[in-house]
């Protein structure tokens, strides 16, 4: 495949799963609302057979502790193909090293290690309250955003002293 083949590829590859994320984000926030507000028997199947009714049963505030915890994790995970399907519409393959790209880049970089704090805070909450006996072991993936966050920001740094190279070459041309 060529270049520009692929790299088409990954935009629509991009554009799909940042749908999927916001309608998974709203089908959690929409059903969250029905079992807080509505009825309390939808914690039993949020999304995809995520049953959080013992949680619910057992301590509302922890419900919600965890909903929001879903919540934010899968909104940021919005954002991350947001921020690549900016990259995309912004990137100019004659000139890729911009200061707009390599912001966005940096941006990748910071959303995903905040993904990946959060994440691993959710994953001592759950594994705290799956020492209550009150929920299953849920994978939340930490470890994963904090590598991408790590191999991203030194990619950012690359297209930060790519700008500059590019910069200085244009000045002494």
């Amino acid at each position: 495949m060529k270049t520009k083949q692929v790299l088409s590829l990954m935009k629509i590859i991009s554009w799909i799963i940042f749908i999927g994320l916001c309608i998974k984000l709203g089908v959690i926030l929409f059903s969250s609302a029905i079992s807080l507000f509505v009825d309390q028997n939808a914690a039993e199947n949020l999304y995809l057979d995520l049953d959080l009714s013992n949680l619910y049963d057992f301590s509302m505030k922890y419900y919600m502790i965890l909903l929001s915890l879903i919540v934010s994790i899968l909104a940021m995970k919005a954002y991350l193909f947001y921020l690549v399907i900016k990259i995309f519409k912004k990137i100019d393959f004659d000139e890729p090293f911009t200061i707009v790209i390599a912001n966005l880049i940096s941006s990748v970089s910071y959303i995903s290690l905040c993904t990946g704090l959060l994440a691993h805070f959710a994953t001592r909450y759950s594994d705290w309250l799956l020492k209550k006996g009150v929920i299953f072991d849920l994978d939340w993936g930490s470890s994963e955003f904090l590598f991408m966050a790590g191999i991203i920001f030194i990619i950012a740094f690359i297209f930060k002293r790519g700008v500059e190279i590019q910069t200085e070459n244009e000045l002494t041309i």
